[in-house]
């Protein structure tokens, strides 16, 4: 077993495991943290608890310090710096005429690497603005393309269940989601009541979905001919939540059934 904590920069929203360092560290604590480019700044999502070294990809980063006042000022200044790069990257990508979007710009804590992040619909050949961003700004350059799911996690907002979306929130990675995870839910396929902010569908259709499955094993289908108490006829509708369907009967009418019990109908 390893003490750890969880940190997460906030500004790509991507979660580090590492070393406490010796240090004792609790959730919302500022610090900043080693990464393969360098140091960041970092928020502390789960504070010193012990893990095992099989789930960890080991030798382990580490917590490098509580941030300072010092550390405040300096990031302060870079995310002013990194503002402007924005705007000349904004600038340059039109002239070069690219298909570009920008999310972000964000400086390593020595100003070494800077890491930009854009959405496109296609593949863009960005080396010449590359070029010019590090003649400007004398960095080693990482431009990285991201899809529109982790533009709005990055971004955030409201979803629409008047809550913030949970890819800003809690989700820490995008599982698959599909268009039958909605039929299988009976919910409208209007793109306005399926799909989130980022224009996807939305993450939690696949929330309860395994639990839709499991109570419709016993309804039958719509549209399919079922034998009643009451004679042949054809199922209407469904109601998955409460157990029940309906069926037209023709002469008797449409009777609603619950599947726990099959010889007692209501008109």
């Amino acid at each position: 077993m390893v003490e750890i904590v969880a940190a997460i920069v906030d500004s790509s929203k991507n979660i580090y495991y590492l070393s406490n360092n010796n240090l004792s560290l609790k959730i919302n604590d500022k610090v900043i943290i080693e990464t393969d480019l360098g140091l960041f700044d970092a928020r502390i999502i789960k504070g010193n608890y012990m893990e095992k070294e099989d789930n960890l990809v080991l030798p382990l980063k580490k917590v490098d310090r509580i941030i300072t006042d010092e550390d405040v000022k300096l990031i302060s200044k870079l995310d002013s710096e990194e503002e402007k790069i924005l705007d000349f990257a904004k600038k340059t990508s039109k002239s070069l005429e690219l298909d570009m979007s920008f999310i972000d710009a964000k400086y390593n804590l020595d100003k070494s690497v800077l890491i930009i992040s854009y959405v496109s619909e296609s593949r863009v050949d960005f080396r010449e603005l590359a070029k010019k961003i590090a003649q400007k700004f004398h960095s080693r350059i990482e431009l990285r393309q991201v899809g529109v799911r982790d533009k709005a996690k990055r971004i955030g907002g409201i979803g629409p269940c008047g809550l913030f979306l949970c890819c800003n929130s809690f989700l820490t990675d995008f599982n698959s989601v599909s268009i039958n995870m909605a039929k299988n839910q009976n919910l409208a396929l209007s793109p306005n009541k399926i799909n989130g902010s980022c224009g996807r569908l939305l993450c939690c259709l696949g929330y309860e979905n395994e639990v839709y499955s499991e109570l419709k094993k016993d309804l039958p289908k719509v549209g399919m001919v079922t034998d009643t108490p009451f004679g042949m006829g054809k199922v209407t509708e469904i109601d998955i939540l409460r157990g029940t369907y309906k069926v037209d009967l023709k002469d008797k009418g449409i009777i609603e059934f619950n599947k726990d019990e099959k010889n007692e109908g209501t008109k």
